[in-house]
Order: structure tokens, then sequence, then C-alpha cells
């Protein structure tokens, strides 16, 4: 398994060792060994799933302490978009976007810590995403960003005018106004 930084700190791409043969391939999508060999301490609790088709954009969630959430997100079939912002008020990248492609292919993995804000795009027929939380959903707590912030000048990799986009998505604020306690 292999880890690389981002260039805002704590955000990083995981990817995983692929054993391949004329069989197919198997690989540890996470072993907590492995991350706590590499520095990284994350006690996971809840695994969440989506399937979603193209055109779709989901975000940009969060849920404020207590109940924040870091997350580890892949894909398991088709192509998507995945952005974190950065939300920590003391960062030096507060209010910064990361966006990689993750698919089915790559079988790379973002891990995304507290204090960030995540969506993603599907630019494939369609995508099923998994992610791993370490808190688990707590309504009262969520807050969100709008996807088609000006600041954030995110590239979704699709045509916003014909993204499909949940009504509550829709009506979240600029990161500006948003709720974030971090």
């Amino acid at each position: 398994m292999k880890i690389e930084k981002t260039f805002i700190k704590d955000l990083l791409i995981v990817e995983p060792t692929v054993l391949g043969d004329e069989r197919g391939y198997f690989f540890e999508s996470y072993s907590k060994t492995k991350f706590e060999d590499l520095g990284i301490h994350i006690n996971f609790v809840q695994d969440n799933q989506s399937f979603s088709k193209k055109g779709t954009l989901r975000g940009l969630h969060y849920q404020n302490p207590p109940f924040a959430q870091t997350k580890l997100v892949r894909v398991l079939e088709g192509e998507i978009i995945d952005v974190a912002v950065d939300l920590r008020k003391d960062s030096p990248t507060y209010g910064k976007a990361f966006s990689i492609l993750l698919s089915a292919e790559n079988k790379k993995q973002l891990l995304v810590p507290q204090g960030f804000a995540h969506g993603f795009s599907v630019i494939s027929e369609t995508a099923s995403v998994i992610y791993k939380c370490d808190q688990f959903y707590n309504k009262a707590s969520e807050g969100g960003i709008k996807f088609d912030d000006p600041s954030l000048n995110i590239d979704w990799g699709m045509n916003l005018e014909d993204a499909i986009v949940s009504e509550k998505d829709q009506i979240l604020p600029f990161i500006e106004n948003c709720n974030s306690l971090f």
C-alpha cells in the first residue's frame, strides 16, 4: 500500500498493492495494521455505499464536531471526480479544493480527514462508491457547501447545467456562509 500526500495537509491518496494474474486481481482496500504502520490511526465504524448514474453530483457535505467524519472513499464500479474542500479555519489551505479521478480501474482511494467538505460527480454511465467513516451519521451536525461556489473554482468534469443534483444540495450556502465549526 502506498500513500501519496496532496498539497493539502492530511488529505491523502491511498494506492493499494494489486496482485493480478490470469484469474483477475486481489488487493486489500483497507488494513488497520498497514494504515497504522504508515502512521494513520483511524477507527472506522461505518461503511456507506451509493449508486449513481452519469451526471449525478453529490455534495459538498460535512458533519460538524463532535460528529465530524474522516472518510476513506473508493469506487467499486465506474468513474468519479472526487472533491474535498478544506474547512479548517487555521489551515493555510482553508477554502481550497482538491479533486482526483477515482475509478474501479485505477483503484485509488482518497482519505478525507475531519474538517473537510466532500462530494463527487459521476462521469461514467454509472458508478458505485463506497466509503468508510470513523463517525456515525448525525443529522443535527450535518452541513454543506454549494457545489458551484465560484470561490472554490471546482472542475466537476461535466457541464453543471446538466448535473443531476438533489434539492437539498441545490440550496446549500457558499463557503463564506456555511456553518462549519472547524
